[in-house]
């Protein structure tokens, strides 16, 4: 006999729900591109690499086990953590009640996608010095022991979160987890050599700024999606998100031309992200003016958070803590203050008292202990992940010091991001004469990014290497051919 499936759907909320998952995994690139513009030329290549390569050990983490742990539908006594009931997807088809508009597959894949991001944000942190294998260890294991339980608690039916009435629209719990994962991280990889640092700046602001635009673009949907139905609270929440975005960006960018009197593009581009960041868990809660009010905060706020891990001594190279830890919890906290039992209720079917826009006043309390228990318990968790790798054979977190300074690329990946990267190399060990080359330029072997960044000074370097590849024979000059 053939079995038939006879369950009837909305096929438009399948649709959206679909469309949603794939936005949110085209924000896995755009982070890519993101930490790649910041990072330096010789290790561009890898944090493209383990961007996408957490990404694929977090959605193998969630087939075979992820999803049953953090969406368990048979452990509703059980208020810390699920129960392996849908291990590898076992009977994740259908729904699973009468109610529901959409099969649990899909309901499995949109959220499988925000673990990706997630574990995409945390890989971050080896940006220039952390080795990848022991990192993908460490993602599956954090993902595992960490996004899973913390995801359980305000997200499943039986979490103490939700029972609780903790307001969390999209996540800012994998905000709080990406960014403290990332910084107990970069705490136990230890800061990158100062000698390798000497006018370092971010290679290809572009590509930030790509990198940028893509994640703003799925961010939309990452928000909007999370109602899981097209409803009025959805495009709500796509509002919400914009606003906040914009205010993030335009306060961080007039506090950089306080500072530097300069209109940075780099500055721009963060103040965006904490927008979106602090607009994930409370663009389905709190009223527009409400967003226009966290994108000016979370603007202020993150820019002088980026000075914490100065005083921490931590080398959180792509600023996770300010950015994402400390906007995560800017957007928890503006739940208590501007939710609204109206907003909530917009998709037909939630209900809640709000914030103190509501006169909820209690509701302060409960975002603040959340923010407090996920903080703690991923600080603590992480660290004990990373002390028991670093003392397993193999799993030393961290490149040594000329791998550091040959760059991850060529000591992980044997690609390059560019081409002249590894021609510009070679010159240099070819042991060709210098006297001649411009005195702003400073290279050494094994340290590329000692360079000038004038343009006089590139092209003079290129049109160097350009001759001595020539007379080696590796190619021939055309325009000498003609003439």
């Amino acid at each position: 006999m053939v079995y038939v499936w006879t369950e009837t759907y909305d096929e438009a909320t399948i649709g959206f729900m679909v469309v949603a998952a794939a936005l949110v995994f085209f924000m896995v690139p755009g982070l890519g591109f993101l930490y790649s513009g910041l990072a330096r030329r010789k290790s561009a290549l890898s944090l493209i690499w383990v961007v996408l390569m957490a990404t694929l050990v977090a959605m193998l983490q969630w087939y075979f086990w992820g999803y049953s742990l953090a969406f368990s539908k048979t452990a509703p006594n059980n208020k810390f953590i699920g129960d392996l009931t849908s291990f590898g997807f076992r009977n994740v088809y259908g729904k699973v009640s009468e109610d529901d508009k959409y099969p649990e597959v899909a309901f499995a894949g949109f959220q499988m996608m925000f673990m990706c991001v997630t574990m995409s944000i945390v890989s971050g942190a080896t940006a220039e010095r952390g080795k990848l294998l022991p990192h993908m260890i460490f993602i599956f294991i954090f993902a595992t022991i960490v996004y899973c339980p913390i995801c359980y608690w305000i997200w499943s039916s039986g979490g103490w979160c939700n029972q609780w009435g903790v307001l969390d629209w999209a996540g800012g719990f994998l905000e709080i987890v990406s960014a403290v994962g990332g910084f107990v991280y970069s705490y136990f990889l230890g800061r990158r050599r100062e000698n390798l640092l000497i006018n370092f700046r971010p290679h290809n602001v572009s590509m930030v700024t790509l990198g940028t635009g893509i994640l703003w673009f799925g961010w939309l949907l990452f928000n909007a999606g999370s109602s899981l139905s097209p409803n009025l609270r959805s495009a709500y929440a796509f509002f919400n998100t914009n606003i906040s975005a914009v205010t993030g960006g335009m306060t961080w960018c007039i506090l950089d031309f306080r500072s530097e009197r300069k209109w940075s593009t780099v500055g721009l581009c963060s103040g965006i992200i904490c927008g979106l960041v602090a607009a994930t868990p409370s663009s389905g809660c709190i009223t527009l003016y409400g967003s226009l009010i966290q994108g000016i905060v979370a603007g202020v706020v993150c820019n002088f958070a980026t000075k914490i891990k100065y005083y921490l001594k931590v080398d959180d190279s792509m600023d996770l803590l300010a950015e994402h830890g400390i906007a995560g919890i800017v957007g928890l906290l503006f739940n208590a203050m501007f939710a609204a039992d109206w907003v909530i209720g917009m998709d037909g079917s939630t209900e809640h008292d709000g914030g103190w826009v509501t006169k909820n006043w209690k509701q302060m309390y409960k975002q603040i202990a959340y923010i407090a228990v996920v903080t703690a318990y991923t600080a603590v968790v992480t660290s004990i992940i990373c002390i028991v790798l670093e003392r397993l054979p193999y799993m030393q977190l961290r490149v040594d010091e000329e791998a550091e300074a040959r760059g991850l690329d060529e000591d992980q990946i044997g690609e390059f991001a560019y081409d002249y990267v590894e021609v510009r190399r070679d010159y240099y060990e070819w042991g060709v004469d210098t006297d001649n080359r411009h005195s702003g330029e400073t290279h050494s072997h094994g340290d590329e990014d000692r360079e000038s960044t004038t343009t006089g000074s590139t092209n003079s370097a290129a049109n160097n290497i350009h001759d001595v590849l020539e007379k080696n024979g590796t190619f021939s000059n055309p325009n000498k051919a003609q003439a």
